[in-house]
């Protein structure tokens, strides 16, 4: 799977032959897989695939082969092999044709699933990767839950991210297949102080006190494995993936101030109730006249705090969805794509419990699930491959 960025010039050079914009490639190789705490792009494709193979040889090949085409892609490059012989496929699907990197990242991860009995990786698994509890809220979809491995892809351009998993998912015929797929549109947390905070679908800003890459010692403390049983594991993170329906006709049609009371923020300036601006921190021991506190004890803000959830801080870079609409209502088929990484999957289960008497519920359901290990960055020589075998 390649990203293919190529151009041509007024010299007739031919397709693949310009090189994209220095600040549009973020490394591949580092300490830590790109995609975690790089700033968050605006578009997302998402995909988790299972093994089909028995063969654990088909799926170190696999990975040394996916390792040589995320890096070509990530620089804006065609995925290596045959580019122009006419008795054989392309090796480049061919769609991203002209197109820069547009800060493309790709990041893997294993599932639980993948340390089952088939390919003898039992022994690999992290004590810390198990299928998530059934949690509140939820009415889960298997189809679209789970998975052996996942990829993510996130780019300024979404035809640059489909390609790259259109590309990493062909590779794989034989050796896996594709369990399901999810596109995203509209970052809805930010993961730099760079950037502005987003909206999301129900017109608030999302993730106003979202951990940060430049908050560097809370992120070594919540994202960053340091101490695991598994070595491949060292400088890696887990990632707990919800796809979160919102019920948006319902939402419309209730009173603002019901929807700040819910969220606990104003809606137009994303300010905690009671304060005058977006980055104040919320003051939960304030209380209006009526002696209530100002923010909810229902209310998302409170219930999702840090200072409500053992100092937990989770850093999260989901994505709007949409599916179209329901043709048995004509409902909005919609919500949030929630992504979290973080160093201890009980992390997200320790909030989500708490989140079980949020306000929020009776507008949103989690409809999947995922958990995934996503490996530490790759060095000079390595390949993903290495990680596991």
């Amino acid at each position: 799977a390649g990203l293919a960025a190529c151009s041509s010039d007024s010299d007739g050079a031919t397709a693949g032959a310009a090189l994209p914009a220095v600040d549009d490639v973020v490394a591949f190789r580092g300490a830590h897989q790109a995609g975690i705490t790089t700033a968050a792009q605006d578009r997302l494709v998402f995909s988790a695939l299972d093994v089909t193979s028995k063969d654990p040889a088909d799926l170190k090949a696999l990975l040394e082969t996916w390792t040589t085409m995320a890096e070509a892609m990530v620089q804006g490059d065609l995925v290596p092999g045959n580019q122009g012989d006419l008795a054989g496929p392309l090796a480049d699907t061919g769609e991203a044709y002209g197109l820069p990197a547009s800060r493309l990242t790709i990041t893997i991860g294993f599932g639980p699933s993948l340390f089952d009995d088939r390919l003898g990786l039992a022994a690999k698994r992290p004590k810390l990767l198990v299928d998530l509890p059934r949690l509140p809220n939820e009415t889960l979809l298997p189809a679209i839950s789970g998975g052996d491995l996942c990829i993510q892809a996130c780019a300024d351009d979404p035809l640059v991210a489909y390609h790259a998993v259109r590309d990493l998912v062909r590779a794989g015929i034989g050796t896996t297949t594709h369990r399901w797929m999810q596109f995203g549109f509209g970052r809805t947390s930010s993961t730099s102080t760079s950037q502005a905070t987003p909206r999301n679908l129900m017109g608030f800003k999302d993730g106003t006190r979202n951990l940060k890459a430049e908050e560097t010692a809370d992120v070594e403390r919540f994202v960053w494995v340091a101490d695991d049983d598994q070595p491949w594991m060292q400088d890696g993170s887990f990632v707990v993936i919800r796809k979160i329906k919102m019920f948006i006709e319902t939402w419309d049609h209730d009173r603002l101030g019901d929807q700040q009371a819910v969220i606990g923020r104003v809606k137009d300036t994303g300010a905690a109730i009671g304060q005058e601006s977006e980055f104040e921190d919320p003051d939960f021991e304030a209380v209006g006249d009526d002696g209530e506190p100002l923010i909810p004890a229902t209310s998302h803000v409170r219930l999702a705090s840090p200072e409500h959830n053992d100092g937990i801080r989770l850093l999260r870079r989901g994505y709007n969805y949409t599916d179209g609409v329901d043709p048995s209502q004509g409902n909005l088929q919609a919500g949030l794509f929630f992504i979290a990484y973080m160093n201890d999957p009980a992390h997200f289960v320790t909030v989500q419990k708490n989140l079980a008497k949020d306000g929020l519920n009776e507008y949103i359901r989690h409809i999947s699930t995922g958990v995934f290990a996503c490996p530490g960055g790759l060095g000079k020589t390595e390949t993903w491959a290495d990680k596991l075998f």
